[in-house]
């Protein structure tokens, strides 16, 4: 199924494959990270939006980023631009460059995206959380009540078949797996307009995703859900599959406050 934004096709050809066959692409949500920033493109925003891509863990720890000029092409800004908002990235300490022939700019090991979000959920208050939520299932849920009534059936199935490796994977291709089955449910909806605001909250609340599928347990519940919003969209039960999205976010909201109320 073809990515809703072409950044995430150029991604794909710059980004070095990494041994196994699950990290061979990027992640979906990098399409939405390095959408094309255009005439605003100072070194800031260029800035913010590689480091959030690291603290929210689409770009992972010891992964080669693409070149300056890859950059700069996927981004719309000049390269000078780039280089100087890698630069701020690696006073963060997010960033290392390496010289030499294998060299190149990388995520720093030490960059955690679990603690990143442990540190946002504390700033975090719950009007926020439950807002985000809100704000989540109703982009989310207008996409699947439009895939229920526009995909065929078969486009789910091949999004199921995507669910029926989680097993295979380790906890981070896990991760990465639940996220892009979910665009990939919100993609059949049709809706370009849709979607690309579905990417950018997926990215927002990705991090805090992280904290509550920090088990086996917990990323299990969140496989059946999609799994369940998947049966309804085969099955052109728009109702049921907006009813399973909305359980779905409320937990997940449940879960955030709940962690957030121990961890004071």
């Amino acid at each position: 199924m073809d990515s809703p934004t072409s950044s995430a096709e150029l991604l794909r050809d710059v980004t070095p494959t990494r041994g196994r066959a699950e990290r061979q692409r990027p992640h979906r949500l990098h399409g939405a990270m390095f959408q094309p920033i255009g005439d605003e493109g100072r070194a800031e925003l260029v800035e913010h939006r590689l480091v959030d891509a690291i603290t929210r863990g689409h770009l992972v720890a010891g992964e080669r980023l693409p070149s300056e000029a890859d950059l700069a092409r996927s981004l719309g800004v000049a390269p000078v631009t780039v280089r100087e908002a890698l630069l701020a990235v690696r006073g963060r300490g997010l960033v290392v460059t390496r010289r030499g022939r294998n060299g190149g700019s990388f995520v720093a090991e030490n960059a955690d995206p679990l603690a990143f979000a442990r540190d946002a959920l504390r700033r975090s208050s719950r009007l926020a959380l439950r807002d985000l939520g809100a704000h989540y299932a109703a982009i989310t849920g207008a996409c699947v009540r439009l895939a229920a009534r526009r995909a065929d059936p078969s486009e789910a199935q091949l999004v199921r078949r995507r669910m029926e490796r989680l097993d295979e994977l380790d906890a981070e291709q896990q991760r990465r797996l639940l996220d892009d089955v979910q665009i990939e449910l919100v993609a059949l909806s049709q809706s370009a307009r849709l979607t690309r605001e579905q990417m950018r909250l997926q990215a927002e609340l990705s991090p805090y995703l992280r904290l509550v599928g920090d088990d086996d347990d917990k990323r299990r519940a969140q496989a059946d859900h999609l799994t369940r919003v998947i049966d309804a969209v085969e099955a052109e039960d728009p109702d049921e599959a907006v009813r399973r999205t909305e359980v779905m976010v409320a937990e997940v909201v449940d879960a955030l406050i709940q962690l957030q109320t121990e961890s004071n």
